[in-house]
């Protein structure tokens, strides 16, 4: 019996070689020397690189990959900043900033043009979003295929019709919200776009309902400003709102159970 229970933990020390950054890096200098190691600026930026590098030269997918991509943006745009700044001591540090923020500049390109030819929808949306207009019918090529059956995938659709056809718009957002599992993170802008489209429609309770749910997402808010102003905004009685507010219980359920149905908002009775 306890060679049974301390087998796990020996599986999972053969898997877990690296407990700590430095020595990751030790091992794999290629992926941590081009970086402001030893510096204080752009720390957890990277850190979160450094260990996602680690990942894709395990595993060099796509997926990883445009991972590896996002790290190095976040990198590169705290390092941005980090440059700018003069240290009090050891002036190389400076020097050493930009020469990382040149190496990012490098990866990026280096993962774009690898990423040039992929299929996974969502780096072709990306594609799209940096102005590549072959991607753009790539991605709108892909409407109704079961590849685009992901919340960001129906947000980014959406985005295209926004101003096209807003009912078909409405419809992928609330597809969208149908597509989250049991205690995923939701996308707030989901929530904000729904809100805004039904406010521009003149669907006081929809829009309603929608602020509120979108506030208890909202992260870093005070919820008693952020209710009062959403208060303010409606012209609403208080037998209007109470009963509003039963459904924007009930959305937020849905979507914390994974279970959201696409239902009708109007003002009660």
């Amino acid at each position: 019996m306890t060679a049974l229970l301390l087998l796990p933990l020996l599986i999972s020390g053969c898997f877990d070689r690296y407990r700590t950054t430095d020595s990751l890096c030790n091992d794999n200098p290629q992926l941590c020397q081009p970086l402001n190691l030893n510096d204080g600026q752009c720390r957890i930026q990277r850190t979160n690189l450094i260990w996602q590098r680690y990942d894709t030269l395990q595993s060099p997918t796509d997926q990883q990959k445009f991972k590896e991509l996002k790290a190095t943006q976040e990198y590169q745009f705290c390092l941005e900043y980090a440059a700018r700044i003069e240290p009090t001591e050891l002036k190389q540090r400076k020097t050493k900033r930009i020469q990382a923020l040149h190496h990012s500049y490098d990866a990026i390109d280096r993962l774009t043009q690898e990423l040039q030819s992929s299929q996974d929808p969502h780096i072709i949306f990306y594609r799209w979003t940096q102005g590549d207009q072959t991607a753009k019918q790539q991605f709108l090529a892909l409407e109704g295929n079961t590849k685009l059956e992901h919340p960001e995938l129906q947000l980014a659709l959406a985005s295209y019709y926004i101003d096209k056809n807003k009912t078909k718009t409405l419809n992928l957002l609330h597809h969208g919200l149908s597509l989250y599992k049991a205690n995923d993170d939701i996308n707030i802008n989901i929530l904000h776009t729904l809100a805004t489209l039904y406010y521009q429609q003149k669907n006081t309770a929809a829009a309603y309902v929608w602020a509120k749910v979108a506030n208890q997402y909202q992260p870093n808010t005070k919820p008693k400003t952020v209710t009062s102003s959403i208060k303010n905004r409606f012209n609403l009685t208080n037998n209007e709102r109470q009963k509003l507010n039963t459904t924007v219980t009930d959305i937020i359920k849905a979507l914390n159970d994974g279970q959201y149905i696409q239902t009708t908002i109007n003002l009660p009775d």
